[in-house]
Order: C-alpha cells, then sequence, then structure tokens
C-alpha cells in the first residue's frame, strides 16, 4: 500500500474554516470531559498501587508488572490499529450506500478475535514470554485471557467516541477498571485459596468490567448489527491495511513498557517492582494525552476528507500546547516532592526516585510526538512507522547499555531503574523532534506546542516545591503538591492562555449543531 500524500484542496470547494473553531470546541468539550475521567481514575488507580506493594510486595508486583506490559502490548496488537483506524473506515464507509455502522464495528471485532486466538495460543505454549521472572502463582496463567477483552475494549471505545461520546471511555477506563482492581486486589488477598494470585484475578476482574461497561453503551448507541456476514476478502484487506496503525500504536505504548520488559530479562523482580511503581505514579500525566486522543481521531479524519489542513496544524498547536502544560504543572507536583511520593510505596522503591523524576520528565517531552501521530497515522503511515522503529530501536540500545554500565560500576537497583528512565527520555525528545518537522513539511504550517509561557511558570512552582520539601513529608504531599500545582496554573493561566486556550474550561461552549451530551 502506497503512503497517504495530503490531496490538494479542490478551488471549487468552500474557503476552510483554518481556524477550525468548531472542532477546537468538539476537541475542548471531549477533553474536558476526559481530562475529568483522569482524575477520577487517578483517583481508582493510585489505591491499587499503593495497597499492591504495601500487601502483596515489591518482587510479587514486579513479576505481575512483566505480564502486564506483554498483555497490554499484545491487545494493542489484537485491535489492529481501531483505536484510531475505526474513525477513518466510519468516515469512508458513510460514503458506500447500505454501509452499517455497526456492521463495520462487527468486522473490526472479529478480525481483533481471530488475531487474539491465535497469539493466546502461542502465549499459552511460550508462557515464560510473559513471566521472565516466574509466577506468583498458577493462576497467573490467567491474565491471557484479558488480551481478547482489553482489545475489544479499545474498538468498542474507538466506535462511541466517533460519536463523540467520551463519557463511556471515562466510565469504562476511568472508573469502572481501576475501581475494580484497586477493591479486587484487596478482596482476594483475604481470600486464601487465591490470596497469590489476587494481583492476576483483580486485573483480569477489572478488564472484563471495563468491557462489560464499553459493550452496554454500544449497544444502546449502535444496537446489533442486521444481515452482517463476515466478509474474508474485506478482512483480509482491513487487517492488512491496519499494520502501519498496529504498528504505530504497539511502538507508542510500547516505548512505555519495553523498559519494564528489559528490566524483567536483565536485571531482578525487584528492580521491575521499584521501577513499575515509579512508572506508574508518572504514567499520570501521561494519561492526559488520552483525554484528547478520543476526540481528536475524529476531528481529524473529517478535516483530512474536506483538505482542511490548516485547522489541522491548527489544532495540533492548540492541543499539543493544552497536553504539555497539564503534563507540565503535574510532573513538577509529582517530581518535587519525589521521595515522599516513593515512600508511600514502602521504604523498599524510595531508591526510584530519580527513575520518576527521569519518567517524568519523558513524558512531557514526549507530548509534541504523541499529538503529531495522532496525524501522522494517516497522512505518512509509513513514514510515522519508520521513525517510530528508529526510535524504540534507539531506546532498547540505551537501555541495555544504561544497564550493563550501572552493572559494571556496581550500583544498585534504584540506579539501573534510573538508566531505563534516561533512555526514554533521550528516546522521546528524538521522537518528538523528528515527527513533528516531518508533520510541518506535510501540513505547510507549524505545529509546534511549546510556549516560553511553561518556563515563566515552572520556575515559581519549582522555588514553592523546594520550601516545602524542608518540611515534614505529610505536610509535602497534603499541602505542598496543591500549592506547586495552584502556583504553576495561575502563572500559566495568566501568562501562557489565550481567549482559544481557555475554551478548554468553558462548559458553555460547544461546537455548533453539537447537541450531544458527553
Amino acid at each position: 500500500m502506497s503512503e497517504t500524500t495530503p490531496p490538494v484542496q479542490r478551488a471549487s470547494s468552500p474557503t476552510p474554516d483554518v481556524t477550525g473553531s468548531d472542532d477546537i470546541a468538539a476537541l475542548a468539550k471531549g477533553g474536558r470531559t476526559n481530562t475529568l475521567g483522569f482524575v477520577i481514575r487517578a483517583l481508582g488507580g493510585i489505591p491499587f498501587l499503593f495497597l499492591g506493594y504495601r500487601l502483596y510486595g515489591v518482587e510479587d508486583m514486579g513479576r505481575f508488572a512483566s505480564a502486564f506490559v506483554i498483555v497490554e502490548i499484545v491487545a494493542l496488537i489484537c485491535a489492529l490499529g481501531e483505536k484510531r483506524g475505526l474513525a477513518q473506515r466510519l468516515t469512508d464507509g458513510a460514503d458506500e450506500e447500505g454501509t452499517s455502522a455497526v456492521n463495520l464495528v462487527f468486522d473490526g471485532m472479529l478480525a481483533s478475535m481471530l488475531v487474539s486466538a491465535a497469539i493466546c495460543s502461542v502465549l499459552l505454549l511460550f508462557p515464560e514470554v510473559m513471566f521472565p521472572n516466574g509466577t506468583n502463582s498458577d493462576l497467573d496463567i490467567w491474565m491471557i485471557a484479558a488480551i481478547p477483552a482489553f482489545a475489544l475494549t479499545e474498538i468498542l471505545l474507538a466506535a462511541q467516541a466517533y460519536r463523540y461520546d467520551i463519557a463511556t471511555t471515562v466510565r469504562a477506563r476511568a472508573i469502572v477498571e481501576p475501581w475494580t482492581r484497586s477493591i479486587a486486589a484487596v478482596a482476594f488477598f483475604y481470600i486464601a485459596a487465591i490470596s497469590e494470585a489476587g494481583l492476576a484475578m483483580a486485573f483480569l476482574a477489572s478488564i472484563y468490567a471495563a468491557l462489560a461497561t464499553a459493550l452496554w453503551s454500544f449497544l444502546r448507541t449502535y444496537g446489533l448489527p442486521k444481515g452482517w456476514r463476515p466478509r474474508p476478502r474485506y478482512l483480509a484487506r482491513m487487517t492488512s491495511r491496519s499494520l502501519p496503525l498496529v504498528g504505530a500504536d504497539v511502538i507508542e505504548r510500547g516505548t512505555r513498557l519495553l523498559d519494564v520488559f528489559l528490566l524483567g530479562l536483565f536485571t531482578s523482580s525487584a528492580a521491575v517492582g521499584i521501577y513499575f511503581f515509579a512508572q506508574q505514579i508518572a504514567s499520570l500525566p501521561q494519561k492526559l494525552k488520552t483525554s484528547f486522543e478520543p476526540i481528536l481521531s475524529p476531528v481529524i479524519t473529517k478535516n483530512l476528507k474536506t483538505g482542511n489542513y490548516g485547522a489541522i496544524a491548527a489544532q495540533v498547536r492548540q492541543v499539543g500546547f493544552w497536553i504539555i502544560a497539564l503534563q507540565g504543572g503535574i510532573a513538577l507536583a509529582l517530581g518535587i516532592p519525589g521521595e515522599a511520593v516513593m515512600g508511600l510505596g514502602g521504604p523498599a522503591i524510595v531508591g526510584g526516585t530519580g527513575a520518576l523524576a527521569l519518567l517524568l520528565a519523558a513524558e512531557v517531552v514526549a507530548s509534541m510526538a504523541v499529538v503529531s501521530e495522532s496525524v501522522l497515522v494517516y497522512i505518512a503511515r509509513k513514514r510515522n512507522l519508520a521513525i517510530s522503529i528508529g526510535v524504540i530501536a534507539l531506546q532498547g540500545a540505551l537501555t541495555i547499555g544504561l544497564i550493563k554500565a550501572c552493572e559494571a560500576l556496581g550500583l544498585d537497583e534504584g540506579f539501573k531503574a534510573a538508566g531505563a528512565a534516561l533512555a526514554l527520555v533521550l528516546a522521546l525528545a528524538t521522537s518528538s523532534l523528528v515527527k513533528a518537522m516531518v508533520l510541518k513539511t506535510l501540513l505547510k504550517a507549524p505545529v509546534s506546542n511549546w510556549r516560553w509561557a511553561l518556563v515563566h511558570a515552572a520556575a515559581p512552582a519549582v522555588v514553592v516545591g523546594f520550601a516545602f520539601t524542608l518540611l515534614p513529608e505529610w505536610i509535602e504531599l497534603v499541602v505542598g503538591i496543591p500549592a506547586i500545582l495552584a502556583t504553576y496554573g495561575f502563572v500559566v493561566w495568566k501568562r501562557g492562555f489565550d481567549e482559544d486556550d481557555k475554551v478548554l474550561f468553558r462548559r458553555n461552549v460547544t461546537p455548533k449543531g453539537d447537541g450531544e451530551t458527553a
């Protein structure tokens, strides 16, 4: 398949709205809903993290983490890129007479199930791929059953996002999944028969609970298919066309999981456990990216169809700034009191504070790559995939090299974790630079999300944060984190946000003709 290139705007078409004001309003509305979901998800996910380490221990969490990363990566492969590709299939299918949206979604679900069955069979034959440091219990192998459920949930949520229904994503991913996992992890710990497998069983329960939530909303929105039947040739074409998207999704997520996998291969389960705790804390700002991703795909595909590339560039700049501004504040709030934050998981993992700081920095530098890729996957799939492959190869080489260097120097597990985090920072910074340059060339418009107001906001926040590190840890956490966020937020609002940016926080601004609720 040849790489897609932006078509030329037809002269007879109406002058495009290069500002994309209606689309920005739609993005802001979806982002507001999902950002609230991010907060709820954090509140549900953090108890799992803290209680998991306190109840099950660092090594058990390390073995769980090694299996978790394989499940998530394989599930993204099985989703066949539908997280973003479904929006384009539904947009294109709308022009085909007799094409049913629900039938197109079921095509994707069938293809996903077939791929899931094949890959799960391989993992059952070679379980050591998932458990390089062994298992906590014989029941851990059931984690493989989460793969098809995870993949189907991605497809169903993408279908809902196409209808601008972001609330379902919030319910499934931000409420049902994390809270089920947190509650189940505690409950299973006290059930003697499955106590050792509590982490795996809690994970499995949370994934299927999220699937049930997504399926319920999907059936209410789309209903059951009518006249649908498997179309082998169409499924083969769809799967082939999805490969660049699959590669982009897997590599984008893989950059956040490769380090855990390599630590599992080259170090101990304790090192993996330390790193996984830091990574999960650092993933909080990273999840803000997903606040806009579900609504960004349908907006971009519709503008691509009309050739409105000025609007796409404006959306990339706007959303990119929203993401980096929000991520920057959270990174400072969690990074400055890093020792106190890591200490919540127990004294054994405080040595991962350096890794936490680097991982938080990595999420900030990655923001430009994430937003650029949301467009490149449609207009330069193969080029984007080639860049992503190069980036993850760079990360892998740097991670192994830095781990080996720490071993040669006789450094402890905390330094090995920091080495893996540093490799991620360098790789993601390279990705952001290269992908932004490629996108700028294709759209013939600036796409950078950087503004100097971010530095102006960070400076006083750093001063306030370090002042709180001189106080007892509980004050540092309970008062210091909100103080850092408030200082940063006040300055970035005054110095960085213009009127277009502030639409993100105005609930009464909606795109024209949008009568749907989020």
